[in-house]
């Protein structure tokens, strides 16, 4: 199975990633670019393999830059967050 076919099995492994590259010393604004680039990627080089992914997709391909790249920090906000509740 695929981290893609589920949700909250992505999330997760973004949770995992995010607090590898902070744990790193990675900055913010490192971490906002990279999840910028990987949401780029996704929305051009992969299918939806949920019904989350396909409204991030669009959502994705409907923003311009400034509101991809706002898109992007919420989603890291959102695993951070979710990081915090476990």
């Amino acid at each position: 199975m695929s981290v893609l076919d589920n949700f909250d099995s992505w999330k997760g492994f973004l949770a995992n990633k995010l607090e590898q590259a902070e744990s790193q010393g990675m900055s913010q604004q490192a971490v906002s670019n990279m999840a910028y680039e990987v949401g780029d990627y996704l929305a051009k080089g992969t299918e939806a393999k949920n019904n989350e992914e396909a409204v991030l997709r669009e959502l994705w391909n409907a923003a311009d830059t400034d509101e991809r790249h706002a898109l992007a920090n919420t989603m890291v906000k959102l695993v951070q967050n979710q990081g915090n509740t476990n």
